[in-house]
């Protein structure tokens, strides 16, 4: 547990930082980070994305942090653990929301093709947003009053 000094303190210094998406473990996300390219006078920034599955999501103020997992060449997975707060992260894409009943996706390290497969989550359609859309029939169109 930390000290109230200390929370007020890490609070008042990110008061300033970037929002982030909404995710959990189980989605599909794309993380644009900043490489540094060249050391000394010459140092130049390229933006060098990063997409796979979030296996972990850690909470927290200023310690929190993500690990995203991607198969890379040769079908070798790769995991990556991103601070969230970090200044070198740009943006987070949210590709897809999957369906997942664990916070921790650890076991997906031992799966390899279609039974490392994540469900997809879909949005459901309100009912009002299928009523709008629904085409106009000629009778009701006729039956309308002229002005």
């Amino acid at each position: 547990m930390k000290n109230q000094l200390i929370k007020d303190f890490e609070t008042r210094l990110f008061a300033d930082r970037k929002e982030h998406p909404d995710f959990r473990a189980g989605d599909t996300v794309r993380v644009h980070y900043k490489i540094q390219e060249g050391t000394g006078d010459k140092k130049k920034f390229r933006i060098q994305p990063y997409e796979g599955v979030v296996i972990r999501r850690r909470k927290g103020d200023v310690d929190a942090s993500f690990t995203v997992r991607k198969i890379g060449a040769n079908g070798i997975g790769v995991e990556r653990v991103f601070p969230l707060w970090s200044p070198m992260i740009e943006k987070i894409d949210v590709l897809a929301s999957g369906i997942v009943r664990r916070s921790r996706l650890y076991y997906l390290r031992e799966l390899s093709g279609k039974s490392a497969r994540i469900k997809s989550r879909f949005v459901k359609i309100a009912k009002s947003a299928k009523n709008v859309s629904a085409p106009v029939s000629s009778e009701s169109a006729d039956s309308a009053p002229t002005e």
